[in-house]
C-alpha cells in the first residue's frame, strides 16, 4: 500500500514539474499577425459590402535569428 502511494505521490509532483515548465521551454516565441488580402480563383480581390478588401490573417511565430561562425566556400 505504501508503495502504490509513494508512487502516485511522485508521479503527482513529476506532472506539476512538467507542467510549469512547459511555458518557458524551447517552442515558446513572440506571435505576430499577419494579414493578406483574400483573393478569388482568377487573382482579384475580393471585397465586401462596403467595397473593402477583405483580409485573412494568421498567427505566426516570430523566431530569432542565432548568430554563427561563417562556412568556408566549398573546395573544387
Amino acid at each position: 500500500m505504501k508503495f502504490i502511494l509513494a508512487l502516485i505521490t511522485s508521479l503527482a509532483l513529476v506532472g506539476g514539474a512538467y507542467a510549469s515548465t512547459e511555458k518557458e521551454g524551447p517552442g515558446t516565441g513572440e506571435m505576430k499577425t499577419v494579414c493578406h488580402p483574400k483573393k478569388d480563383k482568377n487573382g482579384k480581390e475580393i471585397k465586401d459590402k462596403n467595397g473593402k478588401v477583405v483580409e485573412e490573417c494568421k498567427q505566426i511565430k516570430v523566431r530569432k535569428k542565432l548568430e554563427g561562425t561563417e562556412i568556408p566556400p566549398a573546395k573544387k
